[in-house]
């Protein structure tokens, strides 16, 4: 962008008009909270008392809020098909996520592979949705997540994505990579200072 020269939105906000939002789309485990490793394999909590915050997320979030950026959870809970996870416990679970953390909106997809459903990640489905309820610019928004389905399902909606890579990952490249959330928010208000966020090689580190 030549210097001087105002972003679309902010002339469409200069006529009276509404703007489009930012926002930061957020995997919830591995992100926000710890992952449950069951028998090897990552997953998610089942019961309330499972549910860890990582380390220095209440901050990050905090960060991204500052940033101005809407602050959304997408979340795959395949669980609730499997007949593994209640309802019931899953709203225990994100009420007090909501207690604990400064969300916009939080987005759960109940199915599993074999249903076909299009907000599974890594299908756009969630990101698509809330993006219309909030009127949210897409290539000017970010996805935070630690696996390939996050990262295919940011990309697929044109956000920027950023990988906090586990040994749980998958063969994905993210556009930017980051040991934690919070170096994610960092990432994301540098790209923020430059203007709207162009799409680095995949894989390069900030």
């Amino acid at each position: 962008m030549a210097s001087g020269t105002r972003p679309l939105s902010d002339l469409r906000g200069l006529r009276g008009e509404p703007c489009p939002r930012r926002a930061a789309f957020l995997d919830r485990d591995g992100v926000l909270t710890r992952v449950i490793l069951r028998d090897g394999l990552p997953g998610s909590a089942r019961h309330p008392e499972e549910v860890v915050l990582l380390p220095g997320v209440p901050d990050a979030v905090a960060r991204l809020r500052d940033l101005g950026l809407l602050v959304i959870v997408v979340t795959n809970q395949p669980d609730l098909a499997r007949g593994t996870l209640t309802p019931e416990a899953l709203a225990v679970i994100h009420g007090r996520l909501r207690a604990a953390l400064p969300l916009d909106d939080l987005a759960v997809c109940p199915h599993d592979d074999a249903d076909g459903c299009a907000c599974r990640k890594p299908r756009p489905g969630m990101l698509l949705e809330a993006a219309a309820r909030w009127d949210i610019d897409l290539a000017a928004s970010f996805l935070v997540g630690d696996r390939d389905k996050d990262i295919e399902a940011g990309r697929r909606a044109g956000c920027t994505t950023i990988l906090l890579p586990a040994s749980y990952s998958g063969a994905v490249r993210a556009d930017y990579g980051a040991a934690d959330l919070a170096e994610a928010a960092e990432i994301m208000a540098r790209l923020m200072r430059a203007g709207a966020p162009e799409h680095a090689p995949r894989g390069e580190q900030a």
